[in-house]
């Protein structure tokens, strides 16, 4: 598979090399649910993991199983915000409701697209950022090149590795990071996984 012939290049390298063998197998899980994976993000956004976790469960709880983005749209604001979203991440759901019902944005495509692609079409909608499609990028479609320069566990697992004394600003992380391609992604999850509040991390 790609993935290992990912870990076999990174080894070569004398930074990555200490951390997979402290780290060990590399194992990516696969979100696929493209749907459901961006209407959890969009929930989770900016709350600690067990805030989101629990908002998450409440929302789901509305549905007899996960909704499809026509039940979402009819779902009262009331409803949601009673199962404690805020009123903007209301507005950032029915959003995407909005535009994956109306054939906007089009999920079922997105494997074809390039990471550009796919980073400019989940960013027309409210809510979704650079970080939330990279994230996308890397945890549903496996790309084996995303380098999130902006996500602070990539920063610090940075620092960590090249022993820097400040945080990397991200185009730091970009100019430290090429020497990966074309496994940046690889590298990124052994730097997060190095990291250890980010050992639950599939």
């Amino acid at each position: 598979m790609r993935q290992h012939d990912g870990v076999r290049f990174l080894r070569r390298d004398p930074v990555m090399r200490g951390i997979i063998a402290s780290v060990g197998e590399y194992k990516l899980r696969r979100r696929n649910r493209y749907f459901a994976v961006l209407v959890e993000s969009i929930i989770s956004q900016q709350l600690a993991t067990r805030a989101a976790e629990a908002i998450f469960k409440k929302f789901c709880g509305l549905y007899p199983r996960f909704p499809t983005a026509t039940e979402i749209l009819a779902t009262r604001r009331s409803v949601l915000r009673r199962a404690g979203l805020s009123g903007m991440k209301v507005e950032y759901l029915k959003d995407l409701s909005r535009r994956v019902d109306s054939g906007q944005v089009r999920l079922e495509r997105l494997p074809r697209m390039t990471d550009g692609e796919v980073v400019a079409h989940l960013t027309q909608v409210k809510g979704i950022g650079r970080w939330t499609a990279e994230m996308f990028l890397i945890f549903s479609l496996c790309r084996e090149d995303v380098l999130p320069v902006q996500d602070l566990g990539l920063q610090k697992g940075v620092q960590r590795a090249f022993s820097l004394p400040r945080l990397p600003t991200p185009k730091e992380v970009e100019e430290l990071a090429d020497r990966w391609r074309p496994y940046r992604t690889v590298a990124t999850w052994y730097l997060w996984k190095s990291l250890q509040k980010f050992d639950r991390i599939g």
